[in-house]
């Protein structure tokens, strides 16, 4: 069906195409702004989306998640641990410089450094060769399955712009450092970086020396992003006609919205859960003191078991959503309905297994949520609140914008946080090195802010990131999420079904990664 419906808006697109010099302005919100520009700092779903305007990476998926060549021409595996790239020749940056091998090197190294959020993108990477300047050796510390699927949210930066502004190493978010590569841009992409005010407005131009300009799918000239927290503001707008586009509609309000605009729906590959500090001696913001009762599996999955999924299902998220036990949907290699199937929702249970811990009279705890990042975020910790109290965990909620939000929990001052978990390779490595993994080196437990570590876990996801025998590596994947699950690592709530709502006149392709591809967005 999306197929289908594509298919019309590139049909769309034949028509538009000769219309030279005709501009489409494209006015669309969410409820959160874009946290930095610096496309290697924060790696957030709408921050990757808008930071790919501006920065291109070498491989990109199609319409179909297929990877296909962006910045590079080709590549080719020319021994077990070295991929080469031949780069596309010609390609400048937004300020007329080259797009060269030194930038892809260069790239790699940023990605890699101690501020960036993208090392997992960058996992196995040792070295990055330059071979001539349209050609680069990626040489990974082991065969690297994946390595491909790791590189279509790897936005390629200018090493001399980076160098000139003094922006060689990624901002550093969690510490609230400004710097010139956070507000300014220039990588090779379709849109250039017009004008930004943070929380106000962020608007793009297109590039006119694009590369790949005589092959743009879409017709939008001008992107104009614009947050909106308020629920009823950003249906209203789009209602009233002063937006194109709403990311992510109210649940409450879908059914209007069927009725007076289009609204595509389609499964998200992101997970909902909730991590716990498993790891301090003395949990924070909580009334028991010397001692964490996170680190016990019983209060772990008292807490699991005290969640009635279904009913914020029902209540909160109008039906869209799909309880899961797993850490991954199931658009990602990896995923077995078995490891998906939750503990039962058992309050008695929940009382019975604190009793068993020491808590008999339950204990205090703080539940920290964002209130403009997930559907339903804060209504959904606000439920979850409830039902923990209910069987004796007497919850405080803090909810926060998400530029609060996620400094707060990367620095790990937190007892237990709601996140939410997309999966840009479509493998559960992914997954399993940055939530579940103990911390280590690179993208090792880099969002494993809980702590949670389990040896035998661990061996397996490092046998899992250099395996290339598909069976025996799946194996290993299920397995390795067989027993996080058995330990209550995290608690898995749900995943996302997506809503997307346009004006019947916006044709845009519903991806799974929740990210708007702009450049194939046709306006009739």
């Amino acid at each position: 069906m999306r197929r289908s419906f594509y298919a019309a808006a590139l049909a769309a697109c034949l028509v538009v195409a000769p219309m030279t010099g005709i501009t489409k302005t494209f006015k669309w919100s969410s409820q959160g702004d874009i946290l930095t520009l610096d496309p290697h700092s924060q790696n957030e779903g709408l921050n990757i989306a808008a930071n790919l305007y501006v920065y291109e990476p070498l491989v990109r998926y199609d319409e179909d998640f297929k990877l296909e060549p962006a910045l590079a021409l080709s590549w080719e595996q020319i021994d077990p641990t070295t991929m080469r790239f031949k780069l596309r020749p010609d390609v400048k940056f937004h300020d007329g410089t080259p797009f060269t091998a030194e930038d892809v090197k260069f790239t790699f190294e940023r990605a890699a450094a101690p501020s960036s959020n993208f090392k997992s993108y960058v996992n196995g990477v040792k070295e990055v060769k330059v071979i001539d300047p349209l050609t680069v050796d990626v040489i990974t510390d082991g065969p690297n399955p994946v390595l491909l699927r790791q590189l279509p949210v790897l936005g390629m930066m200018s090493k001399a712009w980076s160098e000139k502004n003094n922006v060689t190493v990624p901002q550093n978010f969690k510490e609230n450092e400004e710097t010139f590569a956070a507000r300014n841009t220039n990588g090779t992409g379709p849109y250039m970086l017009k004008s930004r005010e943070v929380d106000v407005k962020t608007v793009y131009v297109e590039n006119p020396n694009w590369w790949n300009k005589a092959n743009k799918k879409g017709n939008v000239t001008e992107i104009i992003y614009t947050p909106i927290k308020q629920n009823a503001t950003r249906t209203a707008a789009l209602l009233s006609g002063e937006l194109d586009f709403v990311l992510d509609p109210p649940a409450q309000d879908l059914n209007r919205l069927r009725q007076e605009v289009k609204v595509l729906d389609g499964n998200e590959y992101r997970t909902i859960f909730l991590g716990m500090d498993q790891e301090r001696p003395e949990l924070l913001y909580s009334d028991v003191k010397g001692k964490n009762p996170l680190k016990d599996k019983r209060v772990r999955q008292a807490m699991y078991q005290a969640i009635d999924i279904d009913a914020i299902k029902r209540a909160v998220m109008r039906g869209q959503s799909i309880p899961t036990g797993a850490m991954i949907s199931p658009q990602v290699n990896g995923y077995a309905d078995s490891i998906a199937q939750r503990l039962p929702y058992d309050p008695n249970k929940s009382k019975a297994l604190l009793a068993e811990a020491g808590y008999p009279n339950g204990f205090e705890v703080t539940l920290d949520c964002p209130n403009n990042r997930y559907i339903n975020d804060e209504a959904i910790c606000q439920a979850i609140a409830a039902m923990w109290t209910k069987v004796g965990i007497k919850t405080k909620l803090t909810t926060m914008p998400r530029a609060n939000y996620f400094p707060k929990i990367q620095k790990r001052d937190t007892s237990v946080y709601m996140l939410g978990w997309g999966v840009p390779t479509f493998d559960a490595l992914y997954s399993l090195q940055a939530l579940v993994r103990s911390k280590g080196e690179g993208a090792d437990g880099s969002w494993n802010h809980g702590g949670y570590s389990n040896p035998k876990v661990d061996e397996l996801i490092d046998q899992i990131k250099v395996e290339i025998d598909q069976d025996k590596r799946t194996a290993m994947i299920e397995e390795a999420l067989r027993l996080h699950a058995e330990d209550v690592g995290h608690i898995p709530l749900h995943d996302q079904i997506i809503p997307w709502a346009m004006k019947k006149n916006v044709n845009a392709l519903h991806r799974a990664d929740n990210r708007l591809v702009v450049e194939w967005v046709v306006i009739d």
